[in-house]
């Protein structure tokens, strides 16, 4: 059939099972969305405030379903406001196409309006790239785009297509989806040297990162762990890869990790990484971390082996696939003596915040009487910061896709999106942002985002009037210079929700946690939660640049 090249982006859309877009039109891609508007029944647009909300969206439907997301803005500044939410994408593996406009094949690079060589900028942060100079080579491009972002190591893909290319007419061929490109395996030498460092092994120590949550591997790590029985701790990106109610899990490790999880890898001797890079947030100081034990490293990405930290044995692949090979091959083990000791040390060092005063409303509180109430069920979204932290901290997370948040990037002005995004693409579900009030001013203008289309999610919003994380350090390495991180204290964000058309609520003290919650959870469109917080509760353990991760500071 005869379609113009609008049309053939709608269809294969719809080949790859998309029924909700991100966007923002603009004049390099009206013929796109004249197409939106023709396809309105079979694909959903929501049109953010701004294109980074709208990448941002895609990011947290993507993270919250695990299908790719789909973005879409127009040439020029349109496609450079993408630019941060594709970075934010590609740092934390999440499979994303954004579709760009362009100017028309006989204007690009001559600086016309609104022309920017997206491509180039954004070559760097994505898996992939494509300009289309030909309507005939658009629908393979697209199909091409959602396999690679969806095979092996997941990650964003950008199609920049120049505007008179969506107005050209050509012939379209349905077709499926491509298949994903096939994962290496590790070769059977690989698994009977893990089988060695593993029976061995008396004091195991299993690590998870994102990678256990991208390849639906939590049940396999949960059989892997009780087999080997070992004790886990997960990175930020994997709060919910393993069931946080279980007995085995320590908590994070690293700058924000427990002391639980450093004590534990002072003395495990064997170190097991499945699914993780080992970013410098966790290890700290590289040349301090674990090197007392040898390291077993499964991950789908080459790239990653030796990069931060050298391993002893590296297994590339699928981490559902080797864990469950793994599974096969090990025996039952019995680390009572061991397992005795981390009990001890989770009984000896909790979590726990204190404030200056008993009235204080204490985040730790807040987060724990929201798990609650939402039975640990709920989809947290998080901006960055103190808050960021104490969601990783103090929600329970049960199972995979509850948290998202900006890890890798750190991203302020990330969870509103996020958060659209994710309640979309899980309706049955309640989603919650929590944020800083730092983060909050960068991204508050989608709110208006959901209450034009009454998406329920809940804004809570952990207010401090300060930057609390960089005032933090600020504390401890700049001699107290609160320099640039108090806020200003002018800004009332009840009423500001309530222009936006949002139900606002307000918590001040500590009597009023659970009922406002309560009524936020209770109502069916956007919430704004104001939970005013002391400025000078810190974010505890925490390990300064440089040191070892075995020895965080517990107090302040």
């Amino acid at each position: 059939m005869q379609l113009t090249g609008a049309q053939i982006v709608m269809e294969c859309l719809l080949e790859q099972g998309v029924d909700t877009v991100f966007g923002y039109p603009g004049g390099s891609v009206l013929n796109i969305y004249d197409a939106l508007y023709e396809y309105r029944d079979r694909i959903h647009h929501i049109r953010t405030a701004h294109e980074q909300g709208a990448a941002h969206a895609a990011d947290g439907y993507a993270r919250a379903s695990g299908k790719t997301g789909v973005c879409i803005a127009t040439s020029g500044p349109g496609a450079t406001n993408l630019v941060t939410g594709i970075a934010t994408a590609y740092m934390d593996s999440v499979p994303m196409v954004a579709i760009t406009g362009n100017v028309n094949l006989n204007l690009l690079g001559l600086d016309s309006f609104q022309e920017v060589d997206i491509t180039g900028i954004t070559m760097p942060i994505t898996k992939h790239n494509y300009i289309v100079k030909d309507v005939r080579d658009l629908a393979d491009t697209l199909r091409e785009a959602f396999q690679i972002a969806q095979s092996g190591r997941k990650g964003p893909v950008l199609v920049d297509i120049p505007k008179d290319i969506t107005s050209n007419v050509c012939e379209f061929v349905p077709a499926e989806p491509k298949a994903l490109f096939d994962i290496p395996f590790p070769i059977e030498e690989r698994f009977e040297q893990a089988l060695k460092l593993l029976e061995a092994s008396e004091r195991p120590f299993v690590y998870c990162g994102g990678g256990v949550i991208s390849s639906e591997a939590s049940g396999a790590l949960k059989a892997f762990v009780e087999k080997l029985d070992a004790p886990v701790s997960c990175s930020l990106m994997c709060q919910g890869g393993f069931d946080q109610a279980d007995p085995r899990y320590m908590g994070m490790l690293g700058m924000h990790g427990t002391n639980t999880a450093a004590l534990a890898i002072k003395n495990c001797d064997l170190f097991v990484a499945v699914g993780t890079r080992f970013s410098d947030r966790v290890l700290c100081n590289a040349g301090l971390f674990a090197r007392h034990c040898p390291i077993i490293q499964i991950d789908i990405d080459t790239a990653e082996f030796n990069k931060n930290i050298d391993v002893q044995l590296k297994m590339k692949g699928d981490a559902k696939a080797i864990l469950e090979k793994l599974n096969s091959l090990l025996s039952q083990h019995n680390h009572r003596e061991w397992m005795d000791s981390i009990a001890a040390w989770k009984q000896e060092y909790p979590l726990l915040q204190k404030g200056e005063a008993a009235e204080d409303v204490l985040p730790q509180e807040v987060l724990e009487t929201l798990a609650r109430l939402t039975e640990d069920g709920a989809v947290i979204t998080t901006d960055v910061g103190q808050h960021q932290m104490w969601a990783a901290q103090y929600y329970t997370f049960r199972s995979p896709r509850q948290f998202l948040s900006s890890g890798g990037l750190g991203t302020m002005g990330y969870g509103l999106g996020a958060a659209i995004g994710a309640q979309i693409a899980r309706p049955e579900k309640r989603v919650i942002n929590v944020a800083g009030d730092g983060s909050f001013h960068m991204n508050c203008i989608e709110l208006s985002t959901a209450a034009a289309y009454n998406v329920p999610v809940i804004e809570l919003v952990l207010n401090n009037s300060v930057l609390g994380m960089v005032r933090q350090w600020q504390k401890l390495f700049y001699d107290w210079r609160f320099s640039q991180t108090d806020l200003d204290p002018n800004t009332d964000f009840c009423k500001l929700a309530e222009a936006f058309g949002v139900k606002a609520l307000r918590i001040t003290k500590r009597e009023e946690i659970e009922p406002v919650l309560r009524e936020a959870l209770a109502e069916k469109g956007p919430v704004l939660i104001d939970c005013r917080i002391s400025k000078d509760i810190n974010v505890l353990p925490m390990v300064p640049a440089g040191a070892s991760v075995e020895d965080p500071i517990l107090e302040m």
